[in-house]
């Protein structure tokens, strides 16, 4: 069994504030060690549940978070970026399962720190008229490689914002959103225990959980937070401006689509 492990910084356990998530945040360093302990607890579970090979991909920010030294023994780590396929970089069809960890909701829900990609930039992204948000867009990529996304751990929204799209993925619910920047966080230890547990849950149960698929084409449609980055994603000829804020285009490639969205964002974040 080959176990792909998608590990964000917002869901864990007493991440609350821009301070933890950012690199220049002064609480940044405390929130590192907190993620790399949940990654080391889904890699456990991973392992409990005969995981013969675990690939862990740090997905947040600059994609340096991680711990590795203090990283499980049995979890090879992909570090830094670029990355042609961002937090899903490493996915493949030799994988049986994917595992996110640390994951929020979208931009723009109450789910504590909700962003999509980027919360300086992005506003919504709509695939085929449905709103995602990362972990949408993610499980998408490992669907397209058939793997399915079997667990989630995060706070109570991002549980059900996942468990709407794919019905029978595992969850550890580990804090409560109170608002974007409050929650009710669960112990550090009993957060990791959840983890493991419903780590292993969930890969005993991968056969009964489908990989989540959209049909193509693929219509996107992005909206920004000013027109200054709607106008310079314009510039692109693969797109179209559906209004100041708004560009949309169309792709038959759930890759492609993925990396013209991540494109997108990196051209709109160039402007301040």
């Amino acid at each position: 069994m080959k176990v792909f492990i998608s590990a964000d910084i917002e869901g864990v356990s007493g991440v609350v504030h821009g301070e933890h998530t950012m690199r220049e945040g002064r609480e940044h360093d405390y929130a590192r060690m907190l993620m790399t302990k949940e990654v080391n607890a889904c890699v456990l579970g991973a392992v409990e549940a005969g995981a013969d090979r675990i690939v862990v991909n740090d997905s947040h920010g600059t994609m340096r978070n991680i711990y590795h030294e203090q990283l499980h023994k049995k979890a090879e780590l992909i570090l830094g970026t670029p990355k042609k396929l961002a937090m899903m970089e490493g996915i493949s069809s030799d994988f049986d399962a994917a595992l996110f960890v640390g994951y929020h909701t979208k931009m723009g829900s109450e789910g504590i720190l909700n962003h999509t990609f980027n919360g300086k930039v992005i506003r919504s992204i709509e695939l085929n008229g449905i709103e995602l948000g990362e972990f949408g867009l993610n499980a998408l990529v490992a669907g397209h490689f058939n793997v399915p996304v079997v667990f989630v751990s995060g706070c109570n929204l991002v549980a059900e914002e996942a468990t709407a799209l794919v019905p029978s993925i595992h969850q550890a619910i580990v804090k409560q959103t109170v608002n974007r920047t409050t929650a009710l966080n669960t112990h550090p230890v009993l957060a990791r225990e959840l983890i493991k547990e419903n780590t292993k849950t969930a890969l005993a149960a991968r056969s009964e959980i489908s990989p989540y698929r959209i049909k193509p084409p693929y219509i996107v449609k992005m909206t920004f937070l000013n027109t200054g980055q709607a106008d310079a994603v314009d510039i692109l000829p693969y797109v179209k401006k559906g209004g100041p804020l708004e560009i949309s285009f169309i792709c038959t490639d759930i890759l492609e689509c993925y990396q013209l969205i991540r494109s997108s964002i990196m051209i709109a974040g160039s402007i301040s």
